[in-house]
């Protein structure tokens, strides 16, 4: 599976001299996704040149053609190359007519998403700390590709830069200083009204993160919680060490059906007390499938039994998105609880295969439908997040 990927890396510029060969890209399994992006219309006021796929392969030629991208290790570039061609894959999705203009809503987001399925299932990009890493790294530049022009323009732009700078955590080949290169590639890429004012404010962006300290790094907290209050509350200064009233600690564990959540509880804290969905389930007699509701409400009561007692526990569940994962800290940490996120993760077939020996197996399609909506903790969603290659 990996050699799918190995096909496609071999043919990135090594060089300077190297020019990209888009007819030898064209016949690798990218091939689908190109299509779809040449499909894929775009506003003519910022992008006259076309559709998504025109678009691409000006960012990359414009990429390559900067100094400060040659300056990076071989494994940096390989990465922003990667991402550089799968920048906008989120516009496949998210383009549509609105007022008679064409739009693409929250479409670095959804790239980020469905970036991470493609890398997950078809290049084998999981199981290891290093696949994890240029994956999670390749998804931290298609998701906020579009942040650095609008940095300083932001309420808050500390708290957005602080927020940015934090996906060094997991994803460690992102930076700050490497997102504008890249977003210095898109805005070159294109033809359109404002470009020129980009590059500007794509400047701004470098030198505030380089005075926030931030610009190759995350941001220095004096400790995890005062991180955790920042992210809550933007009042808080970064830098004062905030008083931590916190009791004690609730695990919530996020990853796919069988990448061995119950071994970790067993393995690490067999006598603390667990909440799992598919356990309420099974003792209610409620289908894993269709509207969980009632599975959740049942849940969220057991966990506010321990939250007033003021007693530890793990929430057992799959906890895929970053919505849901809020809507139960926040109810965590209103009790005085510090939470841990603990994400599990496994090589792919490994994963269908442990799945497959459960008591309780997942369908296999409702484990694909899991993998394309997954987003994988971020490292400001919690006062803890551990990732885990099981």
């Amino acid at each position: 599976m990996i050699d799918k990927l190995k096909e496609i890396l071999n043919l990135f510029p090594k060089s300077k001299d190297d020019k990209i060969d888009w007819n030898l890209l064209k016949k690798t399994t990218l091939s689908p996704i190109f299509l779809k992006m040449a499909e894929t219309q775009q506003n003519p006021e910022y992008h006259s040149e076309g559709d998504v796929y025109t678009h691409t392969k000006m960012v990359c030629e414009s990429l390559i053609s900067d100094n400060e991208y040659w300056e990076l290790t071989a494994k940096e570039r390989e990465i922003l190359f990667l991402a550089s061609l799968l920048h906008d894959i989120g516009k496949i999705k998210c383009s549509k007519l609105e007022d008679g203009k064409i739009v693409s809503p929250r479409h670095a987001k959804t790239g980020a998403v469905m970036a991470r399925e493609l890398l997950w299932r078809e290049y084998g990009l999981c199981g290891t700390k290093e696949k994890q890493n240029m994956r999670e790294s390749v998804c931290a530049f298609i998701k906020y590709h579009s942040y650095p022009p609008f940095a300083i323009t932001n309420n808050n732009p500390n708290h957005k830069m602080l927020k940015v700078s934090y996906q060094v955590k997991l994803a460690t080949c992102f930076s700050i200083r490497k997102l504008c290169i890249l977003e210095r590639a898109d805005v070159k890429g294109r033809i359109g009204a404002s470009v020129s004012d980009y590059f500007e404010k794509i400047e701004y962006c470098r030198l505030l993160g380089e005075e926030l300290g931030c610009l190759d790094k995350p941001y220095s907290f004096p400790n995890a919680y005062t991180a955790r209050a920042y992210f809550k509350n933007d009042s808080i200064q970064p830098n004062y060490e905030a008083f931590n009233d916190t009791w004690g600690e609730v695990i919530l564990l996020s990853g796919l059906p069988g990448t061995g959540k119950d071994t970790f509880i067993k393995n690490n804290y067999p006598s603390v007390p667990v909440i799992t969905l598919d356990q309420i389930r099974i003792e209610k007699g409620l289908s894993p499938v269709g509207n969980q509701s009632e599975v959740v409400s049942i849940a969220k009561e057991r966990a506010r039994e321990h939250l007033r007692r003021k007693q530890s526990f793990i929430w057992n569940a799959t906890s895929i998105n970053e919505q849901l994962r809020s809507a139960l800290i926040s109810l965590f940490e209103s009790y005085g609880a510090r939470v841990k996120i603990v994400f599990l993760e496994t090589e792919y077939q490994e994963q269908l295969r442990r799945n497959s020996s459960r008591k309780s197996e997942v369908p296999t399609q409702a484990i694909e439908k899991m993998l394309s909506r997954l987003e994988i903790p971020e490292a400001h969603e919690a006062q803890a997040v551990e990732w885990i290659i099981t």
